[in-house]
């Protein structure tokens, strides 16, 4: 039905993309964990009685309790709402949000996988300055009476932030363990969609969209002969978030999709406004509108926008002076590889901490005997485009399987 001309690169896509999961298995399941342990064990309630204020402490208090949160984009609109709803401040929502998306561990670890130190440390960097641009943009446009209604608005998305509990009790608890199952059990209930179809995408992308077509959109022969030409780098930062909605993609899975763009020549500038604007995915900006109203999920998205290019214009030039801008890309074919190396004997381990995970859990649900909690996922249009994602890896495998033995 079709020539070897389609199934061959089909084949090496597919491959690639599996890559990309094998490559990257352990980490999550290591942030993933490590942020199950962290929701189960930080009593969070506390904290929200002091995120009243568009000051230093609230900002503050909202970052850091956005980064031992989710990093489940949905799940960050959930929670930002249900802070929103209890008394936080607009500004400290905000941080939030980007802190749960930006300043966790497993995005980290899955940074520094795929495209390097440089871009790990630009991450952390560049996620406190956008959440200090963000909050004064906020403060400088604050549209009182839209978020008024914004607030009368929203419904409380769960109860589970009003908890407070001893720490020290629970942590040396057979129950505090079950719940620490229960929430990695859920986080991935929660991110395998976008997971699924972000490294799919990647892969596929890696393979059959041509370097050229990066190269020209991004203007990446112009910009090698200069890097730090404004008009380019300015060029790079405003287009990049503008291609992050265009894919789809959630925070999780856009990193390897930000690996090709690297290998492609795109200016740091852009790759860092790509992997910052996993929130302004249409998706994302739907469920803003559902929970504040159209005018207020434009305003958030613009804050986003205008917050995200500065930021990457900030660290392009930041990470030039003190010469540790990343000066060569992460072939895709070394990071996509099968290989008895460390990773083999991570994702084996990986594979075992799941296995144990999975069990707490059952035994939470047994206890507890509860549903999962509904986090406003990407419904029943975003699975359906995940398993597709799925199936059409698992037949471009067995494609090129046969085409390498043939």
């Amino acid at each position: 039905m079709f020539s070897l001309e389609f199934w061959t690169p089909y084949g090496e896509a597919a491959k690639t993309a599996a890559g990309f999961f094998w490559k990257s298995g352990w980490a999550f399941v290591l942030g993933y964990f490590i942020s199950a342990m962290i929701q189960a064990f930080v009593p969070k309630g506390r904290l929200t009685h002091y995120l009243g204020g568009a000051g230093a402490k609230s900002v503050s208090l909202a970052t850091a309790f956005g980064s031992i949160s989710s990093s489940c984009s949905f799940a960050a609109l959930a929670a930002a709402r249900a802070l929103f709803m209890k008394g936080a401040h607009f500004v400290a929502a905000v941080a939030f949000m980007f802190a749960s998306t930006n300043l966790v561990i497993e995005l980290g670890i899955l940074i520094l996988i795929f495209l390097g130190w440089q871009f790990l440390a630009a991450e952390i960097i560049g996620g406190l300055v956008l959440i200090l641009i963000s909050r004064q943009l906020v403060v400088w446009t604050y549209p009182e009476a839209w978020l008024e209604k914004a607030r009368q608005k929203v419904e409380d998305a769960s109860a589970s932030e009003n908890e407070d509990f001893n720490w020290r009790k629970r942590i040396r608890s057979a129950e505090g363990w079950h719940l620490v199952g229960h929430h990695f059990v859920s986080e991935w209930a929660m991110v395998w969609e976008e997971i699924a179809i972000g490294f799919t995408v990647a892969g596929f992308v890696a393979v059959l969209v041509p370097e050229t077509f990066w190269q020209s959109i991004f203007l990446a022969e112009r910009a090698a002969e200069n890097p730090l030409y404004f008009p380019l780098v300015l060029e790079n930062a405003l287009l990049a978030p503008f291609v992050a909605a265009a894919t789809f993609i959630g925070s999780m899975g856009n990193i390897p999709l930000a690996t090709v763009l690297n290998a492609s020549g795109v200016l740091f500038a852009g790759i860092m406004g790509f992997i910052y604007s996993d929130l302004m995915v249409p998706p994302l900006v739907a469920i803003n509108a559902r929970y504040y109203g159209w005018r207020v999920a434009l305003y958030i998205a613009a804050v986003m926008y205008v917050s995200i290019v500065c930021t990457a214009l900030i660290l392009h030039y930041s990470f030039a002076l003190v010469g540790v801008t990343p000066e060569s890309a992460r072939a895709i074919k070394d990071v996509a590889q099968f290989k008895l190396d460390y990773t083999f004997w991570m994702n084996l381990v990986a594979l075992g901490l799941v296995g144990w995970l999975a069990w707490l859990n059952r035994v939470w649900h047994r206890q507890n005997k509860q549903a999962e909690m509904d986090m406003a996922g990407g419904g029943r249009i975003k699975k359906a485009v995940a398993v597709t994602a799925m199936g059409a890896l698992a037949v471009g495998i067995m494609v090129n399987l046969f085409l390498t033995r043939g």
